[in-house]
């Protein structure tokens, strides 16, 4: 046991939460090689061979599964001390706020700017991720709060819910379907759609929405922006899919019309989720008191435009592999 290393352990949750070496390797930013070391040094200390190919990645042993478990922890534990001394010793507080594509784009800015009004001397680092993930965050101490979705439920993570939305809809003023009332989403599926990235995420309420639509891939077109996408389509390039609180300048402009869509869901919730009791720092818990305040609402939903660019750190768009 005294022979394992952080590494060692970092590279197998990372194995056994992608199902694949190779994913893990891309993930983790190292070669295969490493992973494939780093694993096997840990059978020789274990003897157990952890996990065997399976059908679509691999199958964990009972061992595996417990060490997993245990060294998923650790890996959280050791990323968090670390966090904390980075903190203590800067004298800032130090935050990461995950959040889907067009959350980090479209919500994430004017909240914690607001937030950051009332937390002097704080360091914002806010990560874009799919929200399969948003719950491994957070255990594993990669991110503090998550904002979005909420994640699966589990025993450490709290969800708070404090904002409904809705979405709408979007297409170029002069679109053939303008004057077609109660659009059903079928009718919408062989139309060109323009999507931020990510938007065909399945876990989010826009993804849904476009897979109960029938909408593919093939059939729809990444922008490196919810904005670009929008862009294009008020210049006519297709229809897509945003927050109506976004949109809703570019609606009553007249650069955007909101299509009439009956039979399909498009309001839902945005979340906090954060660790719970004290493994939630002390601004995580701040921040997911504010998100419940009317200061939180009236940020997100008027998205100020005036954040200064040295404020907070660009996104880090995190890809997970399989």
């Amino acid at each position: 046991m005294a022979n394992m290393t952080l590494t060692q352990l970092r590279a197998f949750v990372t194995v056994a939460r992608l199902g694949s070496v190779k994913g893990a390797a891309q993930s983790l930013g190292v070669t295969e090689a490493a992973v494939s070391g780093a694993v096997a040094a840990l059978r020789r200390e274990l003897g157990d061979v952890l996990f065997i190919r399976a059908a679509g990645g691999i199958s964990l042993t009972p061992g595996g599964n417990r060490l997993a478990a245990g060294a998923a922890e650790i890996v959280g534990l050791a990323e968090e001390t670390r966090h904390r001394v980075r903190q203590a010793s800067s004298g800032t507080a130090h935050l990461r706020v995950a959040s889907t594509e067009a959350g980090v784009e479209q919500v994430l800015p004017a909240l914690l700017t607001s937030f950051g009004r009332r937390q002097p001397d704080l360091d914002v680092e806010t990560l874009a991720v799919p929200v399969a993930v948003f719950g491994d965050l957070l255990r594993d101490r990669r991110a503090d709060v998550t904002i979005g979705p909420a994640p699966h439920p589990a025993p450490a993570v709290e969800s708070i819910p404090f904002l409904r939305f809705q979405l709408a809809v979007v297409a170029a003023p002069d679109h053939p379907l303008k004057h077609r009332q109660r659009l059903v989403p079928a009718q919408l599926a062989n139309e060109p759609w323009l999507l931020g990235p990510a938007g065909l995420d399945p876990d989010t309420l826009s993804g849904a929405f476009l897979a109960h639509t029938g909408v593919e891939a093939t059939g729809a077109k990444a922008f490196p922006s919810v904005t670009a996408s929008l862009n294009a389509v008020a210049a006519g390039a297709g229809l897509s899919v945003a927050f109506l609180h976004v949109v809703r300048d570019d609606l009553r402009r007249g650069s955007l019309i909101r299509l009439d869509v009956a039979g399909a869901r498009l309001s839902g919730m945005l979340y906090a989720s954060a660790l719970t009791g004290e493994r939630r720092s002390t601004t995580a818990a701040a921040l997911c008191r504010f998100v419940t305040t009317p200061a939180a609402t009236q940020a997100v939903l008027t998205r100020s435009n005036g954040v200064p660019m040295n404020e907070f750190r660009p996104p880090v768009h995190v890809t997970i592999w399989s």
